[in-house]
């Protein structure tokens, strides 16, 4: 095995000679390649004298240790310097280089600490830590290397990252077993030479590729991050490696199997760590307060903006992804959305991992509309509650100010008007709001606007274009009626002539049940889209009665329960009970017989609340959102055209109305309906 050994670490050393004088005849006096010069020729020392000690064993220990902490340093040089040249303009990024530097040093150290400074027990401990440490850090600064070189520039520094990651990745693992069983491997020893040997051709691709290692690189945040993650990885497991040895020692006859619980369970712990939502944004909060002069790196939270927002990996509809989209600024994980216009008012229109908030009569939200359309702030509710006067005009509902899981509200604005908001919750480590995080929240909220404004106003070409349709069916449906009325007619007027003929009283019977099946099956498509007359000072109370005796023939029969005699409204009485007639239809359809249908009419600051309840089939929120209100969009097949929901909501906000929906599958829908008083 030690011919082996000097044969591969022979090889190596011939192989980095070769490099070196590659390298010497091409290099043009800049720093990056005379490091990389230096490592070459420390490298070919190195492995000459291993080859020596394999075949000879004549070289002190002394010596093989000092030359293994000088090819560390030197690598780990020839790295950091490729690292400080992409960052010479970044103090604190070159802050983080010298402490990788320093950390390199100090394991370098700790290879040569003389004998008579560390106990004989742990000599050697202390020398395969130093290894370890030193083989973690050059991985470190490898991933930090490649993950930074523009993606167009890699093919420069991919064999150079595959050849010394191989390096340090075969160190880690010799000396790690070394630390672990207290000797070192022969077999993994004295195939060093071999592994060693094996990469310098990609180093020397590489060289040739980068003669003069003038390189593009770029530092991004991200990539701190995921090197602060790997350290941090490289570091705990070392410990538990620690631990689990002399856990292993000490254990007795339980030794080794509690060894494997032990690493066992720091491996879960480690990827529940490493998976968790709260810890990596503890992590982004510590590394942008204090290596950063700037917390956002404005280009890749603009790229992940772009990229939620479009939904390029995800089914969420566009309501959910702009909650999600503002949230990641600010590490938010849920939050509401509110859209806001003249003719519809406000209503929530999507939610994201939060419950939605209960609200008696009128959201109250006027105010704070008015004040986003006038300020464009974010508003900060706790800051809000603590200090109202630094909200001068701004009057917050009681639902929203004792809404505990809203933190944030986001306006989205468009066109210099209020599209609607956002309301996100607490962030999940605890984050300090100032002009950058509230500046970039204000910018990304007009982008999000930009695509809401886009999608409303593709909905309503989509409306349109089924209207357009709808418009161009009832010009057949009109030519229909009009043969039906000429058979009709023809009737009538042969009538007269013959009348007491047995044979045309059958055949006038038969045209008129034929003449009504018809016009029944037209009409009742039709029904929903006749539009009203004018608008009149109309009894709700009295109303609600005839639209609810209308339907008692059906089962479930609708109970009525009032507050009050009467309540004036200014609305048409006509298209008012057909709409209130279609809320208890769709609630006796989706009840069963022995079910419950209860209308209710409250009065609660001087608004009447109707509201519709039934212990029906229900709806997820999905549909309430998606389809329930939007035209054309039926779930009873061919005898439903799919408008009347969405013809009772656009009515009722015609007249000044709110309409509210509320259900759970299974358990039933509350359909509310606002209105105002009339004028007396």
């Amino acid at each position: 095995m030690s011919d082996f050994g000097f044969l591969g670490f022979a090889v190596a050393a011939l192989m980095f000679l070769v490099l070196s004088i590659l390298l010497i005849t091409s290099w043009r006096g800049r720093l990056q390649g005379g490091l990389m010069l230096a490592a070459s020729v420390v490298a070919t020392l190195w492995a000459a004298l291993f080859a020596v000690q394999s075949g000879f064993k004549v070289v002190p220990s002394s010596v093989i240790w000092f030359i293994e902490a000088l090819k560390n340093i030197a690598w780990c040089a020839f790295l950091i310097g490729l690292l400080f040249r992409m960052s010479r303009q970044k103090e604190s990024l070159n802050r983080i280089y010298r402490i990788m530097a320093l950390v390199v040093l100090l394991a370098s150290a700790l290879l040569v600490l003389p004998d008579s400074m560390v106990p004989s027990f742990l000599s050697m401990d202390t020398r395969y830590l130093g290894q370890v440490i030193s083989a973690i850090a050059g991985m470190v600064l490898i991933e930090q290397l490649y993950r930074n070189t523009a993606p167009e520039q890699r093919w420069g520094i991919k064999y150079l990252c595959f050849g010394l990651g191989s390096m340090f990745a075969f160190d880690f693992y010799l000396f790690s077993d070394a630390l672990l069983f207290k000797r070192i491997n022969a077999d993994l020893w004295y195939a060093r030479g071999g592994i060693y040997a094996i990469t310098v051709p990609l180093l020397a691709i590489s060289a040739a590729r980068n003669p003069a290692w003038s390189l593009d690189l770029f530092v991004s945040r991200r990539m701190v991050f995921h090197t602060t993650t790997l350290l941090s990885a490289g570091i705990y497991m070392l410990v538990m490696a620690i631990i689990g040895y002399y856990i292993k020692i000490y254990g007795g006859a339980w030794g080794s199997v509690l060894q494997i619980v032990f690493f066992f369970a720091a491996l879960l712990i480690l990827l529940s760590l490493l998976f968790s939502g709260q810890v990596r944004a503890r992590a982004k909060v510590f590394l942008n307060k204090h290596f950063f002069s700037y917390r956002y790196d404005y280009r890749e939270e603009w790229l992940r903006l772009i990229h939620i927002l479009s939904g390029q990996d995800t089914n969420e509809s566009l309501f959910e992804r702009v909650i999600w989209a503002l949230g990641e600024i600010v590490e938010s994980p849920a939050g509401l959305l509110w859209l806001c216009s003249k003719r519809k008012g406000c209503y929530l229109a999507a939610k994201r991992n939060m419950p939605i908030p209960h609200i008696e009569g009128e959201h109250g939200l006027a105010s704070l509309i008015q004040f986003l359309e006038a300020r464009q702030w974010v508003v900060s509710i706790p800051e809000y509650n603590q200090s109202p006067e630094m909200y001068e005009g701004l009057e917050l509902p009681q639902w929203l100010k004792d809404f505990d899981e809203a933190w944030l509200i986001v306006p989205l604005i468009h066109d210099e008007h209020v599209l609607g908001f956002t309301i996100q919750s607490t962030p999940r480590a605890k984050t300090k709001l100032n002009w950058e995080n509230l500046d970039l929240l204000k910018t990304a909220g007009r982008q999000a606007a930009s695509y809401l404004a886009l999608y409303e106003t593709s909905q309503a070409l989509a409306d349109a274009k089924q209207f357009e349709g709808f418009n161009r069916l009832s010009a057949f449906v009109v030519h229909d009626l009009k043969n039906l009325i000429a058979q009709l007619s023809l009737v009538v007027k042969n009538a007269e002539k013959h009348r007491h003929n047995p044979e045309f009283i059958n055949d006038a019977v038969l045209t008129i049940d034929n003449s009504v099946a018809k016009m029944s099956r037209l009409m009742a498509h039709l029904r929903s889209a006749v539009p009203g007359s004018k608008s009149s000072r109309v009894d709700l109370v009295g109303i609600i009665r005839a639209a609810a005796n209308g339907k008692s023939k059906q089962t479930p029969v609708p109970t009525l329960k009032f507050e009050v005699d009467e309540f004036w409204v200014s609305a048409d009485p006509d298209r008012m009970e057909a709409v209130i007639g279609h809320v208890i239809q769709n609630a006796q359809d989706a009840t069963p017989a022995d079910g419950k249908v209860q209308v209710r009419l409250q009065i609660v600051d001087d608004k009447a609340i109707l509201k519709v309840m039934d212990n029906g089939t229900g709806m997820d929120d999905d549909f309430i959102r998606e389809r329930l209100f939007r035209p054309f969009d039926s779930t009873k097949g061919l005898t439903g055209m799919g408008i009347g929901a969405y013809e009772c909501r656009e009515f009722i906000q015609s007249i000044g109305g709110q309409v509210a929906v509320t259900s759970a599958v299974g358990k039933g829908t509350v359909f509310k309906i606002s209105l105002a008083q009339a004028d007396s």
